[in-house]
């Protein structure tokens, strides 16, 4: 029993200095329990926070609970033909191969699509993820270079008289809204096989986001006045045939 006491009393001892005190300084939460690792976000100054429950950390270090959604991106080879992400896939924090990563897809996990950016897909996760912070008094490692601080803002708008907005009706309540250069794929495949679409949506580095399906707008549309202008647009995502690509059934456009 002696041996039993002091063993408790030593635990306690440990857990001490990690219990919750609010926070002196705005503090990165880290992916692991390591300051050479990226920032996955932060809580401000004056934040009282709670340990994560069933998860341990090493001394001078917490682990929280961050809930979601998460704004997030996916690799488009992450996902199956039927727009599942496949549980594994790596959860990024930003649309490109080196950014700080969030968590990985797991089975029974939800996304919602919310957005595209080139080969990337932005998705709002619905899912719990766990960080770490620093505790141990130590400063916290600054913003790791590629991290955000908020979401990427959008694309900016054409200067200019907007064109007149092309409806098919009330968008539906799985379609969301992307923008980008709209451009004419015949323009841009000068050789090699005709494309099952007339239009592609490009980036700012203009390469395809997605190609464009326009046959549910109206058909007395003059589309000669989108092509090659900064456009908004809104519709359901799906796979190409091939599952190489991405496409937008396009249910609203216009540009400002």
């Amino acid at each position: 029993m002696k041996t039993t006491f002091r063993l408790s009393t030593a635990v306690l001892l440990l857990a001490a200095p990690l219990a919750a005190a609010p926070l002196m300084e705005t503090t990165a939460i880290h992916a692991q329990p390591d300051a050479a690792t990226p920032a996955i976000g932060y809580l401000k100054a004056g934040t009282d926070p709670a340990a994560a429950a069933n998860t341990t950390a090493p001394q001078g270090w917490m682990a929280i609970e961050l809930p979601g959604p998460h704004e997030a991106y996916v690799n488009n080879n992450d996902f199956s033909k039927s727009l599942d992400i496949h549980p594994g896939a790596v959860i990024r924090l930003m649309p490109k191969a080196d950014a700080p990563v969030l968590t990985t897809m797991q089975e029974g996990d939800k996304a919602e699509i919310t957005g595209l950016r080139s080969g990337w897909t932005q998705i709002k996760l619905s899912k719990t993820v766990i960080g770490y912070i620093n505790v141990g008094g130590s400063p916290s490692a600054p913003r790791a270079a590629g991290t955000p601080a908020m979401p990427p803002a959008p694309l900016p708008m054409a200067a200019g008289q907007p064109a007149p907005l092309i409806s098919s009706g009330p968008a539906s309540a799985l379609s969301h809204t992307y923008q980008g250069m709209l451009v004419e794929t015949r323009r841009v495949m000068l050789i090699g096989p005709r494309r099952d679409y007339d239009y592609q949506l490009n980036n700012t580095d203009d390469q395809r986001v997605a190609f464009l399906d326009v046959s549910k707008v109206l058909v007395t549309a003059n589309m000669e006045q989108y092509v090659d202008r900064l456009v908004t647009v809104s519709g359901g995502l799906k796979q190409t045939p091939d599952g190489k690509g991405l496409v937008i059934e396009v249910e609203s456009l216009e540009t400002k």
